[in-house]
């Protein structure tokens, strides 16, 4: 039986934090800023959590659980 592998571009993407959730960076901070409210780049700052329908689904791909 081989090793289960990782999803590489799954594992840049998303941490696990202490209690076992999945952290992730919000969309819409990549480009196109000036267009953008100081108020809403300060919120794409700060990370997220995935939301969780999606959560097993990147656990699967980061070969977790």
């Amino acid at each position: 039986m081989p090793k289960i592998r990782t999803r590489r571009c799954a594992a840049k993407r998303f941490k696990l934090t202490g209690s076992g959730k999945l952290k992730r960076r919000k969309m819409g901070a990549g480009h196109l800023m000036t267009r953008k409210s100081r108020k809403r780049k300060r919120n794409l700052r700060q990370a997220t959590l995935v939301a969780k329908v999606d959560e097993q689904r990147v656990f699967r791909q980061l070969g977790l659980r």
